[in-house]
């Protein structure tokens, strides 16, 4: 699998801003067959940086009305990535 297949992009909320800051730990948006030594070694090329450990979740698709309509949204996967010590933290917003 390709790098730039494995990670759809990164996750920007609340609860990851508090992960970036605290404990050096990155969300991503990954794809939903990859696993996590693609996830890890994705990560390092695309960044340059050495990461300590990877977390998987599979999150289910809510259900969504649209009028009288019901629909499910598709399922994904999130990954966390804690970065070694010494490493520099990625910042996805710095040329902005």
């Amino acid at each position: 699998m390709n790098m730039h297949d494995v990670i759809v992009g990164p996750l920007i909320t609340e609860k990851a801003t508090v992960l970036k800051d605290d404990y050096r730990t990155l969300c991503f948006r990954v794809a939903v067959d990859a696993n996590k030594t693609e996830i890890r070694g994705a990560v390092e090329k695309l960044f340059g940086v050495k990461v300590q450990s990877v977390r998987t979740m599979r999150m289910s698709g809510k259900l969504k009305r649209y009028g009288r309509f019901e629909g499910k949204r598709s399922n994904w996967k999130k990954a966390f990535v804690t970065l070694r010590e010494g490493e520099k933290m990625i910042e996805f917003f710095e040329g902005v």
